[in-house]
């Protein structure tokens, strides 16, 4: 006797584990816990897979030119510094005469930049790099440079040593000899890794906010291009200058505005350009055809003065220009989509749930597994396609593939059509969903908010009729 009851409760406990709502919940549960861990191995690929393009645009653009800032013309004239100290000895005055060499920089009063890019795609493997060749004219007019502001009377300032400075931060994407034309004359340039002019490491396009941390203490010489003046005197003074540069880079083209009123114009056959920096456009236009950019920037807009000597101040802090970007967002994308994986997973295990309540249906922890296991390769299924095909189709594809998979092993277990389509209905509903937030990137969270709202109201409607408690009873 004593063994046949013990043998009925341990019958009955086992009943209860196999058929106790709550055990299910539980494990349920559980499951979802366990299946969370792979998603973010999932988002460690898709970074991996991001670097990699990085480092793909890196080599390409180290083997072409890379992106490219210009900044300057500035006008640089050495002088001297007399001092004279005065000091006692033995009770007698002696002056000490101090002879220091200097360097003035001064900027243009007017600066103007009319620039034509050519942009084309390098394709390496499965990724493409937008590189580009440019026509840049640009003009300059200075005043006459005035250093009775520093007390340095006119015999002390060295006219003969007198030369123009042009900042190009990638000396390799020069295509021809720069031509320096200045009243009728023309002027020799000449290449150099250290032009004197200062500017902040990362200051047009910072990677990280660890970068702009240290930004300040990054100060690099810009290398560029030096033209001697072979000016005598001051009557020899020259106010205007043109150039024209032939320049290769990648990606980006950036500009300082050097001049008290400086105008940038820009152009060029591509679609899909951002415009970046410090300041935007006061006007432009952007279609198929391509894009045109006009900047207008005064020295009140800039974070530097019109001159200074040696080292006083850098041009960092106002650069602005152009990004050719390719529509190849997958990865962001990729990265959006799956931070909403552990939300698929639930919304699936519980319309798993409530067909299994509802209908009388007895589905194994097992098979909740591999329905799991299918929403996270899902994932790897996306990214994979996207690289090749692009989001939106990969999306497509991959959200097509996997609702069918889940949908015909479902219809293994779930028996009646109806509930099988029912069950399929709602996985591409939420596909659909996820699809629709990560479109509309500015109003994701009101779509996700509302959405949420209502398939909690949803549930909350087809479970109302469910008698947790008296079922629970019936079971036990």
């Amino acid at each position: 006797m004593e063994t046949s009851s013990a043998h009925h409760l341990i019958e009955r406990f086992n009943q209860w584990l196999t058929e106790s709502v709550m055990i299910k919940l539980l494990s349920i549960g559980i499951l979802i816990l366990i299946l969370m861990i792979p998603t973010t191995w999932i988002e460690r690929i898709i970074k991996e897979r991001q670097a990699r393009a990085a480092d793909v645009i890196r080599e390409v653009s180290d083997k072409w030119s890379a992106g490219q800032t210009l900044s300057g013309p500035v006008l640089v004239i050495p002088f001297t510094k007399i001092e004279v100290l005065k000091r006692w000895d033995n009770n007698k005055q002696i002056e000490d005469i101090i002879e220091s060499k200097h360097k003035a920089y001064f900027l243009p009063e007017n600066f103007m930049v009319t620039g034509k890019v050519t942009p084309q795609k390098l394709r390496r493997g499965i990724f493409d790099v937008a590189v580009y060749e440019s026509t840049i004219q640009l003009d300059a007019e200075f005043v006459t440079p005035d250093f009775s502001v520093w007390n340095i009377p006119d015999n002390q300032v060295h006219w003969q040593e007198a030369m123009l400075v042009n900042g190009i931060s990638d000396l390799r994407g020069i295509d021809a000899n720069p031509v320096i034309e200045s009243g009728g004359n023309k002027f020799m340039a000449e290449p150099s890794s250290n032009t004197g002019i200062r500017i902040n490491q990362f200051a047009t396009s910072p990677v990280s906010k660890e970068d702009l941390a240290v930004a300040s203490e990054n100060i690099s010489l810009t290398s560029g291009i030096i033209v001697p003046l072979n000016w005598k005197t001051r009557e020899d003074f020259i106010n205007r200058f043109s150039m024209n540069l032939s320049l290769k880079g990648s990606e980006s083209l950036y500009f300082v505005p050097v001049g008290k009123s400086t105008q940038v114009n820009l152009s060029g056959p591509w679609p899909s350009p951002s415009f970046e920096g410090k300041l935007l456009p006061a006007e432009r236009s952007v279609d198929d055809a391509g894009f045109t950019a006009l900047w207008k920037v005064l020295s009140f807009n800039r974070p530097f003065a019109q001159k200074w000597i040696d080292t006083e101040q850098t041009l960092g802090g106002s650069e602005f220009g152009v990004r050719l970007l390719i529509p190849a967002d997958q990865y962001q994308k990729s990265m959006r989509t799956a931070k909403y994986d552990g939300l698929i997973i639930i919304l699936a295990f519980t319309a798993l749930f409530l067909v299994e309540i509802t209908s009388k249906i007895k589905i194994h922890p097992f098979q909740y597994i591999l329905i799991g296991i299918a929403l996270i390769v899902y994932y790897t299924l996306l990214l994979s396609l996207s690289e090749q095909l692009g989001y939106n189709m990969a999306y497509v594809i991959a959200s097509i593939a996997t609702t069918i998979l889940v949908g015909i092993y479902a219809s293994t277990f779930l028996r009646r059509k109806p509930v099988t389509f029912l069950f399929t209905g709602l996985m591409t509903f939420f596909y659909i969903f996820i699809f629709v937030i990560i479109q509309a990137e500015d109003y994701s969270l009101l779509i996700g908010s509302v959405g949420l709202f209502l398939i909690i109201s949803l549930l909350m409607y087809f479970s109302r009729n469910i008698k947790w408690y008296k079922e629970s009873r019936e079971i036990q």
